[in-house]
């Protein structure tokens, strides 16, 4: 297959195939030709869990330093008061059984979701639309709460979700490309401290078993685990 000449550039740009220090790997990434938009980073994380069991499921939130860079449209299911207090401290769209019609009928122009617990019996009936989308509200991740106001504020201010897939991988974004290396190296870092900490302890071994980072069009490059003294 005949590469682009930005794929060919990327290629010198990389060199030999090898791991990197998570500071060289940005280094290499901020270098691959820009792009018209700003990327996203993102990272895969491999761990030596077993997510068919129940025991070794690994998700959580977290809140970045910095933000994620992203800006995310939020939808809050509540009710009168409460929704008024969610459209208050930030939230894009904000109601009841509006919203649950809305979204039963094929509208999805949001990224995250939050709900009140009286709002869970009605919103339980959009998990085949949300949950395939990783936008369930769930208390473990603190998207069903009373206090939708605090949880909204969060969400605009960078806290992002994260969560083992069935291949035993986390894949989440830490930042933007633009973001100068000491908030990247703050972002990674307080992501990865969270994953460690959601380690089941039921999971034997090696948690952490490799991790790249890549950013939206850019290569995927390999960190050096014991450069960042994780296990």
């Amino acid at each position: 297959m005949k590469k682009s000449k930005r794929t060919k550039k990327v290629l010198e740009i990389i060199g030999e195939p090898k791991s990197f220090q998570l500071d060289q790997a940005v280094d290499i990434l901020k270098k691959c030709p820009k792009l018209k938009f700003d990327e996203s980073l993102e990272v895969s994380i491999k761990l030596g869990v077993d997510p068919k069991k129940s025991d070794q499921q690994v998700r959580g939130t977290v809140s970045l330093p910095h933000g994620s860079g992203k800006v995310l449209k939020v939808l809050v299911f509540a009710k009168d008061d409460k929704a008024k207090e969610a459209l208050e401290a930030g939230a894009d769209y904000a109601g009841s059984t509006e919203y649950i019609e809305k979204v039963k009928g094929g509208w999805l122009d949001f990224n995250a979701v939050i709900a009140t617990p009286d709002m869970m019996r009605e919103v339980g009936k959009l998990g085949q639309i949300l949950g395939p989308r990783s936008l369930m509200p769930t208390p473990k991740s603190g998207t069903v709460t009373p206090d939708v106001a605090k949880a909204v504020k969060e969400i605009k201010g960078g806290k992002i979700a994260f969560k083992v897939d069935k291949n035993a991988v986390i894949n989440t974004i830490f930042g933007k490309l633009s973001f100068d290396l000491k908030k990247i190296l703050e972002n990674f870092n307080t992501l990865i401290a969270a994953v460690s900490r959601a380690k089941p302890a039921t999971s034997k071994g090696i948690y952490i078993k490799n991790l790249v980072i890549s950013s939206t069009m850019g290569p995927g490059l390999a960190i050096d685990l014991q450069t960042l003294n994780i296990t």
